[in-house]
């Protein structure tokens, strides 16, 4: 039987392009062929091995973890050696570092004996060539790929394209008959004297399609923040940490850095993910937004093919070295595929935020051409059955069935159990596309470029539609349904989904409050952020990807939601869970995690595939110091606002550091709500 592997208890050294997971004792290898563990060069697994062995005998954790970005560090017994009495008096650290395109490791071993300590430390590397969509189903690998001897070291082709080399200065090497490669090394250690081998594998790339970015500064500032809860400062560093290494570059934009989407499984461009990363990070400068935009729109859709999902103007969904294929799935993606109906008015609205925060004049003027292609694809592709609702539906036959964020199989569910048939019409992203119109009709206005009228009367119709079609009731009252089905009915599942209209302009103000409500509910609240779905729901499960789950970046754009239409205890509640649960996964939140109610268990339940470090999950730590700020700024016309809610979701906090138009922006937030805020950026800074 064929599984995903697990990832949650791996310990993951990441630099894109390249990563390496490996058990918690810093052990890489597999289970009977099987398993996520190993060395990864994009979407390419180099090494599925890596096992040690002191003086004939595995060495024994006693404690591991991050130790930097892209520094992973176990604490070993090396008790196959130890003198006697009860203390150990002989350990190995193995220190593993991962830089674009290189692993290595160094092993220390150290002793506190009378008499130097002689070992034999033995290492059996396992190349590998398994693509990997294969890894992520659960499929064994096949046989290891031939390998060649080279003076110190060992060579081997993972693909085609990709060549590993593995280095070990000082040891004897020798390639036994399974196809593994034997590294030993004679070592001496005595007290204030350790013993130190390392062994590095290098990675060439003829022909990925990502890879690192010419430079190693990241995009974005790094603030320094002094908040009351002291949960927040830490959880921003870890994830500024994570963030500075999931930066790519695409080699057909090598000068534009965007955001992976995470690892290990989404290391490369996503327009969904990395849009959203990108706007998360604004506060933080616009850098990156420019070279996320930029990258998404050299690859725009400029024909209609079903098999990729390509229209005119389509952003696209993922971009792969070769096909993607999910076995047991029935799905085939290629290695461009557009099936998103997200990520076209998501870009849109990163243009425009990107603008409002600073983006200089003539780098958005430059993507213009590119925006109105977007909006036009909402009107004339989008709408595919012309009832005035963005849609999706894989015509291909072997796409994603589901085009939203939430695209696994059994996401859109009807309350009483079900899935929904499409074409579907998801109720956050009507919101998008309403929040794209105005927002891409006040870029034309300010380039004085044709056509905004037309972008805010269809936005005004949307509204009408929007609250014509997608509102249904319980006995709780009136809320907004998660989809209009193939049928336009409603599809009653309440769900997060509804958090992501607020803010966008599509609701009133009356209708945000009823989402609020409802999103505050405890069958939506489950103490460690915001459920994907309703406790009541037939379909609820806490472990089910879409259907129950908690997603940091979901529960970040809903708190960032909810602050700004003036609901800032559930925005504080669900801020305050983010940061709960953060303290529980060593402040590396993950793609996603369980959403078992806080307090029914004693620590956050993790979800077991889930990717980590991963863009926007991290992002989402940006994210709600944003809302907790209330920022709401206007470089093209000169202002800022600062309105935190109150009370303060945060408590009192201070920031230094943030980045408008280029330039420094301080805020300080009192526990009562008073605000103090300082730049020079042309802008006049309006507080309340």
């Amino acid at each position: 039987m064929e599984l995903q592997p697990l990832l949650h208890d791996l310990l993951a050294a990441v630099q894109a392009p390249t990563q390496a997971w490996s058990d918690p004792e810093g052990q890489i290898g597999l289970t009977e062929g099987r398993g996520a563990q190993g060395v990864y060069h994009g979407d390419v697994r180099v090494l599925s091995g890596a096992r040690l062995a002191v003086s004939g005998a595995a060495p024994e954790s006693i404690g591991s973890g991050t130790d930097g970005p892209g520094r992973v560090r176990a604490v070993l017994l090396a008790r196959s050696v130890d003198g006697p009495g009860a203390d150990p008096t002989a350990r190995l650290e193995r220190l593993r570092e991962v830089v674009p395109g290189v692993v290595t490791e160094t092993l220390t071993l150290s002793c506190s004996t009378a008499e130097p300590v002689r070992a034999l430390l033995e290492l059996t590397v396992t190349p590998d060539g398994t693509p990997m969509d294969r890894i992520k189903s659960g499929a064994p690998v096949g046989a290891p790929p031939a390998v060649e001897l080279v003076t110190g070291g060992a060579r081997w082709r993972a693909d085609d394209e990709v060549t590993a080399e593995l280095s070990a200065p000082g040891a004897r090497v020798e390639v036994a008959d399974d196809g593994t490669v034997r590294l030993a090394w004679e070592a001496t250690a005595a007290t204030g004297a350790p013993h130190v081998s390392t062994w590095t594998l290098a990675v060439s790339d003829a022909g990925g399609v990502v890879t690192a970015p010419r430079r190693a500064r990241p995009e974005w500032a790094t603030p320094e923040v002094e908040a009351a809860d002291r949960r927040l400062p830490a959880l921003l560093d870890q994830a500024l940490a994570d963030l500075g290494t999931l930066r790519m570059s695409a080699r057909f934009a090598p000068d534009d850095v965007f955001l992976a989407a995470g690892a290990p499984w989404f290391f490369t461009l996503f327009g969904r993910d990395s849009l959203w990363a990108a706007r998360m990070l604004l506060p933080l400068g616009t850098e990156l937004a420019a070279g996320t935009l930029r990258t998404l729109a050299a690859l725009q859709g400029e024909r209609t093919d079903p098999a990729t999902a390509e229209q005119p103007g389509k952003i696209l969904h993922e971009i792969r070295r070769a096909e993607l294929s999910m076995p047991g799935e029935g799905t085939v993606l290629p290695p461009v595929y557009y099936g998103t109906v997200d990520a076209t008015p998501l870009w849109v609205c990163l243009l425009h935020d990107a603008w409002r925060w600073g983006m200089p004049a003539d780098e958005v003027e430059a993507l213009l051409p590119a925006m109105e292609r977007a909006l036009a694809w909402m009107s004339d592709h989008g709408d595919s059955d012309g009832d005035g609702f963005l849609e999706y539906a894989d015509e291909s036959g072997t796409g994603l069935a589901n085009q939203g964020w939430k695209d696994s199989g059994d996401s859109v569910q009807w309350r009483a159990g079900g899935l929904a048939t499409g074409p579907i019409a998801l109720a956050e992203v009507q919101g998008y596309a309403h929040e794209a119109a105005v927002a891409g009709a006040a870029l034309l206005d300010a380039f004085g470029r044709p056509g905004a009228e037309r972008w805010r009367a269809w936005a005004a119709a949307l509204a009408e539609r929007f609250r014509e079609a997608f509102w249904t009731s319980d006995a709780r009252g009136p809320y907004p349904g998660i989809a209009l089905d193939a049928g336009k009915r409603v599809v009653d599942t309440v769900t997060s989904n509804i958090g992501h209209l607020l803010g966008t302009g599509l609701l009133s103000a009356d209708e945000e409050a009823v989402v609020a409500e409802r999103l505050a509910a405890p069958d939506m609240d489950s103490g460690y952020g915001l459920r994907t779905m309703s406790t009541e729901s037939a379909g609820y499960w806490p472990l089910r990807y879409h259907g129950g789950a908690v997603w940091p970046h979901d529960t970040a754009i809903v708190v960032q939601g909810l602050a700004r239409a003036g609901h800032a205890r559930a925005a504080a509640a669900l801020a305050e869970g983010l940061l709960a649960a953060a303290q529980d996964v060593d402040d590396r939140l993950p793609e996603l995690y369980g959403g078992d109610a806080r307090g029914s268990v004693p620590r956050l339940v993790p979800y077991p595939a889930a990717c980590r470090p991963q863009a926007w999950s991290a992002a989402a730590a940006v994210s709600v110091l944003g809302a907790a700020l209330g920022l709401r700024p206007d470089v093209p016309g000169g202002t800022l606002d600062v309105a935190p809610p109150v009370p303060a979701p945060l408590g009192a906090v201070s920031v230094e550091g943030l980045r408008l138009a280029g330039r420094p922006l301080s805020v300080r937030v009192a526990a009562d709500g008073r605000v103090e805020a300082s730049t020079d950026a042309p802008v006049r800074v309006r507080t309340s």
